[in-house]
């Protein structure tokens, strides 16, 4: 391969690119966005297609690209949109936010039926055995109840920015084109020969 490196990147170096970017957090951003801008769809399926992914991010069951699809269906977004959102938005740095948050939310929602101690004592066995009719009501239940509204609302404000953004990208690079056609020359630059 060309462009190969001579000593591959062990484990350790793979799994922190991974967690951390070689360059920056910024860098990684300019590409989503860039990559989200230059979609071939329209402002509202691209924007929809971003906050299904950003819904979908906040569940913790983890099919998020599975929630991300359905909804994208129900409301005419994007797919790839979708699946762009919900990797940028749902990573594992960010999970341990968005499910504590959610879990936090659904306990708000839910304050009269929840101990109030947080989890219960034998969370660890229950998560091993995954025990899923143990693991409902105190994890799973609050967790999905307040990923809903969490999501609605990040959902939302990530519609309104990628489709503010996308119309923007949009008229900018019209006009450029307008301009680019405006400088050059008739017939492609080559001079008619006279008759």
């Amino acid at each position: 391969m060309l462009f190969r490196r001579r000593e591959p990147d062990g484990l350790l170096e793979r799994v922190r690119t991974y967690l951390w970017p070689r360059r920056s957090f910024s860098r990684s951003v300019q590409y989503f966005s860039k990559r989200i801008l230059r979609l071939k769809a329209t402002p509202h399926s691209v924007a929809a297609g971003v906050a299904a992914g950003v819904f979908a991010s906040f569940f913790p069951l983890g099919f998020h690209f599975v929630i991300a699809a359905v909804i994208c269906w129900v409301i005419a977004g994007n797919l790839v949109a979708a699946a762009l959102g919900a990797v940028f938005f749902g990573n594992p740095l960010t999970f341990p936010l968005l499910w504590g948050a959610s879990w936090e939310t659904g306990k708000l929602i839910l304050h009269e039926r929840l101990p109030k101690h947080g989890p219960p004592e034998h969370l660890g066995e229950m998560m091993h055995t995954l025990s899923f009719a143990k693991l409902w009501h105190p994890i799973l239940e609050p967790m999905l109840l307040g990923a809903v509204p969490l999501g609605l609302i990040f959902g939302l404000i990530f519609y309104g920015v990628t489709r503010w953004g996308m119309t923007v990208f949009r008229e900018q690079r019209q006009r450029r084109m307008a301009e680019r056609a405006k400088k050059k020359p008739p017939h492609g630059g080559r001079e008619v020969p006279a008759e």
